[in-house]
């Protein structure tokens, strides 16, 4: 179930055994069945919506974000979910980090801090349903593609959304949204053409004298969409259960890193794709060619050069580069230094590897001439 608590969008705990799973990737596009089919007989498929030309390449921006962020949040008792934190973040600012670049963001709810700039929104009255906070919401977009999603998508990303994106981009179809791990349709994780919202918006408020306590299916039901299956970019999390799921996988070992990083760059407000392979592969080569504090002190020096050069990925990746190859020399000389002192001809045993030279001597030095006791 999304933000804005419904009976037609409830799930089973089902959906709670999805976030260990494997995450698919967009093999699960599927039709709306036979109302949206596309004239050949069949309900709209990725196959058919490829023969249109849709394999399109994802383009940055283009697109308007509205975030619904303001129901009541019964089943958690009330509480404040879009500030409840997952992995160090609140969940609304988790799903506004895949929304980045949007247009225009638009959250519909009492304002609030936030990590990024939005605008804010609100249904009148407060409380009056997701139709009536998507109106509210729509009112302040202006773009032809808007995406639509709830605050409480722990696990959403920037290319869930790119996907969905670019699935819109090359079809016939009014949207685009994902299911989940029973199957059920997730309006609120979705890319509609927002002319097709305002005009069924517009006929539904028409028919029944307002939009308010309208559920979200009067709405899809009166679009032709396109869905894909994806169980942990939609899970959503409705109860404290789902909540406790939610944090016991991001600190899973394989999800950990990403989260942290993820976390940090909100809370520094960074905007920046980070090579985390490149990183520790600099802070590997900094602890075993030098000394293991040698590690976090380069990785920081790594990204103040790269904020003195301008910033960006190219500037961490030319500044690691050059860290790099400075501790494989510091290694290299650490080994010669260390051969200087066994090497065939030296007298009086030399200086072990990994020790240091005499005092006062020259490495490699011949003799026990050079000790402290010589006369």
């Amino acid at each position: 179930m999304t933000a804005y608590e419904s009976p037609d969008a409830r799930r089973g705990t089902g959906a709670r055994d999805a976030v260990s799973a494997t995450v698919p990737g967009a093999d699960g596009v599927r039709g709306a069945g036979p109302a949206a089919g596309d004239g050949t007989g069949g309900a709209r498929t990725a196959d058919t919506d490829r023969a249109r030309g849709a394999d399109v390449p994802y383009a940055p921006g283009g697109y308007d974000a509205v975030v619904l962020a303001g129901g009541a949040a019964r089943r958690l008792g009330g509480a404040d979910k879009p500030g409840v934190r997952v992995g160090g973040r609140a969940l609304l600012d988790r799903v506004l980090a895949a929304c980045a670049d949007a247009a225009t963001t638009v959250v519909v709810a009492d304002p609030r801090d936030t990590a990024r700039p939005v605008l804010w929104a609100r249904e009148d009255p407060p409380g009056a349903g997701p139709l009536a906070a998507l109106d509210a919401g729509l009112r302040r977009t202006t773009a032809d593609r808007t995406v639509v999603l709830s605050a409480d998508l722990p696990f959403l990303e920037e290319e869930t959304v790119r996907r969905l994106l670019t699935a819109l981009r090359g079809s016939a179809a009014d949207g685009v949204l994902l299911v989940d791990s029973e199957g059920r349709d997730q309006p609120l994780v979705a890319v509609y053409r927002t002319g097709a919202l305002r005009r069924e918006l517009s006929a539904l408020a028409s028919a029944h004298g307002g939009l308010t306590g309208l559920p979200l299916r009067r709405l899809t039901g009166a679009l032709e969409l396109t869905r894909i299956a994806d169980p942990v970019a939609s899970f959503d999390c409705d109860t404290w259960e789902d909540i406790a799921a939610a944090r016991e996988r991001i600190r899973e070992h394989g999800h950990v890193l990403d989260e942290w990083i993820s976390a940090v760059k909100d809370e520094l407000g960074i905007d920046l794709d980070v090579d985390t392979a490149l990183l520790l592969d600099t802070a590997r080569d900094a602890a075993h060619g030098v000394a293991r504090p040698a590690a976090p002190l380069t990785t920081f020096l790594v990204g103040y050069a790269a904020a003195r050069a301008g910033g960006g990925p190219e500037a961490v990746a030319e500044a690691a580069r050059k860290a790099m190859a400075l501790a494989v020399r510091w290694a290299e000389e650490g080994t010669a230094e260390a051969g200087l002192g066994t090497a065939p001809g030296a007298s009086g045993g030399g200086s072990a590897p990994g020790t240091d030279p005499t005092p006062g001597g020259t490495p490699g030095a011949a003799g026990a001439g050079g000790g402290p006791d010589a006369g």
